[in-house]
């Protein structure tokens, strides 16, 4: 006996069906004109991958209250144009800041949860790819306006564009030298310290500097807009470098793209991080695809931008070396002398650019002048100075310095672990130099929360457990945290953080429980009637979940 297929189930908003026998009513489109009608939004759906529209919207609504925010709490202005002189003036002072700062984090608090939601949907391969990079394009278009949030360093940098166009070396010294309406802007603790990044990038802030004269909205604005080339360069390389890597692209994207650290941090911060996010996982994919020479010369412009991407250059040679014939060291011989003269030329070449030398290198050990516990071997030495502090009286930089030295020592000899490991080349390599470059960030001198997205824009693309992925969620949080709205550090605030990890660990357990602390379960346990012992003899017995009423009337279980 063939089965024959139920009936179709019609949906209660459905029309009816139009036949022959019952014409359209007058005024009607018909069927025609309704699915012609619909089909240009069907058709944008699908072309976005049918993005979760309640996750979409909250994220959209979180990014919009952190802007009409960041006006007031965020890193503002010292003389705002617009505000400072307006009826609005308000939001800048006093109780108009706080409100401001409150506005910033319950957008937080609600990105974070539209983005722990987004995880679910990926966790459970309800979304693809398509849908969660639409998700974070809504989420990050607001914060394209904003004021830089959690940070003040788009002033430096066009502080440190200003430098050389005023005559100064950027490399020799800091924005207090130059004076005017960039310096004003910059925060206190750099005011004096010369410019810690590669020559490409005081090119290209000098380039920013010379279009917007002295406006300095004109020219956070533009520098945001510059520093977006590298997420298109990431979302461009992520779903070839995820397949090499193992990973899936759409997880890929949650960790690397929809990332609150991402959103809020590098877009909304507008950190020049976000140029070598983008430029390493080119990299990296060229060379997989055999293309060396342009994949040193993309890695050599990402370390022209910020040094720490030099730690990519050593992986390319051994993924170089790998497809090279004879003995291993011959190999990496051919290839290691290659890409050190493409090295070079780019090198010079941008170094000629923007008319610098090679003041940077020493310009280097600039962010160790910040003390925080974030960056490991500075926690560990606050702490050793803590417990012998409780003994004797001895200045805490004595064992930050020490165990500073210690730090680096211990990342020289995992990089050379991790890399001799690499040495049969391939996405083992790529994988390997993620992991050093998060190290880096780790156990450099000073960490800074965005740091940590040099080695997270290629192992956000290898295969993640769940909980891994639960691990990254309270990493990302406690990134967010660090830090005020306005730039200035939270480290040292201990009930804050407490609060903020209890949050933290909460969302990293909803990411595979939608009720972690079981809330409606004991809701409904409470609605639960308690059943009551008979009184004079027998009588009807209350429903429980153990003694249920059919629908005839009988008791059952």
């Amino acid at each position: 006996m063939t089965a024959q297929p139920s009936p179709p189930i019609p949906r209660p908003d459905a029309p009816e069906p139009v036949t022959s026998s019952s014409p359209p009513a007058a005024g009607s489109r018909g069927t025609t004109g309704a699915v012609a009608s619909a089909s240009p939004f069907s058709d944008l759906a699908q072309r976005l991958g049918h993005p979760p529209r309640s996750i979409l919207l909250q994220g959209s609504l979180a990014s919009v209250l952190m802007l009409v925010g960041g006006f007031g709490g965020g890193g503002i202005l010292m003389r705002d144009p617009i505000l400072g002189s307006s009826a609005l003036s308000f939001w800048r002072y006093g109780h108009g800041t706080q409100m401001a700062g409150a506005l910033i984090y319950i957008g937080l608090f609600l990105m974070v949860w539209a983005w722990v939601r987004l995880g679910r949907e990926v966790l459970a391969r309800r979304v693809t790819g398509r849908a969660v990079l639409t998700v974070s394009l809504a989420w990050i278009t607001p914060l394209l306006i904003s004021p830089p949030l959690f940070t003040r360093d788009p002033f430096s940098y066009l502080a440190q564009g200003a430098l050389p166009l005023a005559g100064f070396d950027p490399y020799a010294v800091g924005p207090d030298a130059m004076g005017g309406v960039f310096t004003d802007n910059v925060h206190y603790f750099w005011q004096d310290t010369p410019a810690p990044y590669g020559p490409l990038f005081i090119l290209l802030a000098k380039g920013i500097v010379s279009m917007i004269g002295t406006n300095v909205i004109a020219g956070v604005l533009l520098m945001r807009a510059l520093l977006l080339v590298g997420l298109v360069l990431l979302v461009i390389a992520l779903p070839a470098l995820t397949r090499h890597l193992g990973g899936r692209p759409e997880v890929a994207l949650w960790i690397a793209v929809a990332n609150p650290v991402m959103v809020v941090h590098m877009i909304g911060g507008g950190h020049n991080d976000l140029l070598v996010v983008g430029m390493i996982p080119c990299a990296a994919l060229l060379a997989l695809r055999r293309r060396f020479l342009l994949a040193i010369v993309v890695a050599t412009l990402a370390m022209a931008v910020k040094a720490s991407a030099g730690i990519i250059l050593p992986f390319l040679v051994l993924v170089w070396a790998a497809t090279l014939t004879g003995p291993f060291w011959k190999r990496l011989v051919r290839s290691g002398a290659a890409s050190i003269a493409v090295f070079v030329v780019v090198f010079a070449a941008c170094s000629f650019a923007a008319g610098v030398g090679l003041g940077w290198l020493p310009a280097l050990n600039a962010p160790s002048m910040i003390v925080n516990w974030l960056s490991a071997s500075t926690a560990v030495g606050q702490a050793v100075h803590g417990v012998v502090g409780m003994f004797a009286t001895l200045p805490e930089m004595a064992f930050v310095n020490v165990t500073r030295v210690i730090g680096a020592a211990l990342l020289v000899v995992l990089f050379v672990r991790y890399w001799w490991t690499a040495r049969e080349g391939g996405a083992t390599a790529i994988r390997n130099a993620g992991i050093v470059l998060a190290l880096a960030a780790v156990l450099s001198p000073a960490t800074l929360p965005w740091y940590l997205s040099w080695g997270f824009c290629l192992l956000a693309m290898i295969a993640w457990s769940t909980r891994g992925l639960q691990w990254i969620v309270f990493g990302s949080i406690w990134l967010m945290v660090a830090y005020y709205p306005n730039g200035e550090t939270a480290l040292y605030n201990w009930g804050f953080l407490a609060v903020c990890a209890v949050f933290g660990i909460l969302a990293a357990m909803s990411l595979t429980r939608t009720d972690p602390l079981r809330l409606r379960a004991r809701r409904a346990a409470r609605r639960t009637p308690t059943p009551v012992a008979p009184v004079d003899g027998p009588g009807p017995v209350p429903a429980t979940p153990e003694t249920l009423v059919d629908g005839a009337g009988q008791r059952t279980g």
